[in-house]
């Protein structure tokens, strides 16, 4: 069965409406619990509108937590990767895990495709496609109420000092060419890539002119129609990037892996089960670490729907053991120097080669960069594992820590959902499978660390004199035994 051209649009609404009903059922209707603090303008601001960011405004407010403050750089519409650097026609993930809905079944992809579709369309649905989920997480973020901010984007993170600005952070941002302050006690990072210092740019090309190379993250298949292009690295990502050339008239796509072979099987597959996902983050640091670089070490395989889709193609080839060794300008193109010695000549150079993993390149941090520990800080690195190392090493609840205890407790209120908090947690934090278990983590953490802190009010509330007005006296006043009564009338 294919999906029907447009969703019903009044089945959605009533979704939504029942999204909302079933919130006030469970008790769950954002009642803020947490007391007004002056001089500051948010108890929590979420940088980040894709999925990750919106379940965790969704928890918060679940939670009681008010003042909540979501912002993205992107236009709406266009937050997170699934309109933008994401390639593959269907997600690698199945379409049954939970997702941002945070157990709150009519706020699922499966209501939402059945209410658009029809049942038995979901159930004929073998995989999700891309922009159809895409078109989910709008309907979430309207239907769960999550407002926004697009178009603003955080520039700076400046720690307060002084004993009375304890707890807050002031974040400066930029929105239209003009500038703009606000305080927050809290900070959650849900950037994806960007939080981690970017696309990774091997040395190889590092050197060439701009016109002549991208990464996979940032570029325009239409824009090469024509072209030979030779695509660096093996992975998912590469895959992505050559199906989506070719479907889009590239000349030619050539793509080489260092490797003898491609990688076929998932060095994470053992790591797929709940307990995992919940508990990773509480193995002792040798273990976390040792996990993890046993992960890096070997490459990640490329899906199958991925690799089918580009070797359909008859101007598609894979050159294996085919490292590169130089690149260098050519013509009007580029001239690639394999470790063979064997060269190759092609008209633009296309990057998979992943991403970068330290949170002190993500420029808002520049204030403080130092002061973020990472793992090359509390563990022995190899040389072959320093990119690894160079991620933040997190708290327990993502919260960033610090690389000199005491230097910089302020880290603790930045609670890092970004790409590179894979190394701490042990599986990509932000895909859609991870949602379930991390953000209520995070959210349970920062409901704690604001009452905590909070603890004098909260305090004074629960020791303040007891009333009367719970039960008025009249309404037992005429069952009182005679002498009881003459006494209290007393």
């Amino acid at each position: 069965m294919t999906t029907p051209a447009t969703p019903d649009i009044n089945a959605l609404a009533r979704l939504a409406a029942q999204a909302q009903a079933d919130l006030a059922r469970i008790g769950e209707t954002g009642t803020d619990w947490v007391p007004p603090a002056e001089g500051i303008d948010h108890n929590v601001v979420v940088v980040g509108a894709g999925q990750s960011g919106l379940s965790a405004a969704f928890g918060l407010r679940r939670a009681g937590i008010g003042r909540v403050s979501v912002v993205d750089a992107a236009p709406a519409g266009h937050e997170g990767i699934w309109r933008g650097p994401a390639r593959m026609t269907i997600l690698r993930t199945p379409k049954v895990p939970p997702g941002p809905e945070l157990g709150l079944p009519s706020l699922s992809f499966q209501a939402w495709y059945e209410a658009a579709y029809g049942v038995e369309a979901y159930a004929a649905l073998p995989t999700v496609p891309r922009e159809i989920w895409a078109d989910y997480v709008a309907w979430f973020r309207s239907a769960s109420a999550v407002e926004v901010r697009n178009g603003v984007t955080l520039a700076r993170v400046e720690p307060q000092e002084g004993r009375e600005n304890r707890g807050r952070l002031r974040l400066h941002f930029t929105a239209e060419g003009k500038t703009f302050t606000e305080t927050t006690r809290k900070l959650v990072l849900a950037t994806g890539i960007a939080g981690s210092g970017g696309p990774f740019i091997p040395d190889v090309v590092a050197g060439l002119p701009g016109h002549l190379y991208a990464h996979t993250h940032a570029f325009d298949p239409k824009a090469l129609a024509g072209r030979r292009v030779a695509i660096l690295g093996s992975a998912a990502s590469a895959f992505d990037a050559a199906g989506a050339l070719l479907e889009a008239g590239a000349g030619a796509v050539d793509l080489f892996s260092r490797g003898a072979d491609l990688a076929r099987g998932s060095a994470m597959k053992p790591f797929g089960f709940f307990g995992a996902w919940e508990h990773f983050h509480a193995l002792p640091d040798a273990d976390r670490w040792a996990v993890m670089a046993h992960f890096r070490r070997r490459a990640s395989f490329p899906p199958p729907a991925a690799v089918k889709r580009a070797a359909a193609h008859a101007n598609f080839r894979i050159h294996l053991d085919a490292g590169w060794n130089a690149a260098a300008p050519h013509g009007d193109g580029v001239r690639i120097t394999l470790n063979s010695g064997a060269t190759f000549d092609a008209d633009f150079i296309l990057l998979g080669t992943g991403y970068q993993a330290d949170a002190r390149l993500y420029p808002p941090f520049a204030d403080f960069a130092p002061a973020i520990a990472r793992w090359a800080d509390k563990v022995a690195v190899d040389e072959a594992d320093a990119a690894l190392a160079s991620a933040p090493y997190l708290g327990p609840a993502f919260e960033l820590v610090e690389s000199e205890p005491g230097a910089a407790p302020f880290l603790a209120d930045i609670h890092f959902l970004a790409f590179s908090a894979m190394t701490s947690t042990g599986r990509p934090v932000g895909d859609i499978a991870s949602l379930r278990h991390n953000i209520p983590r995070a959210v349970a953490a920062i409901g704690r660390d604001l009452f905590v802190a909070d603890r004098a009010k909260h305090l004074a509330r629960f020791l303040a004199p007891v009333g009367t007005d719970d039960l008025p006296r009249d309404l037992y006043a005429g069952a009182l035994a005679a002498g009881d009564a003459l006494a209290a009338a007393e």
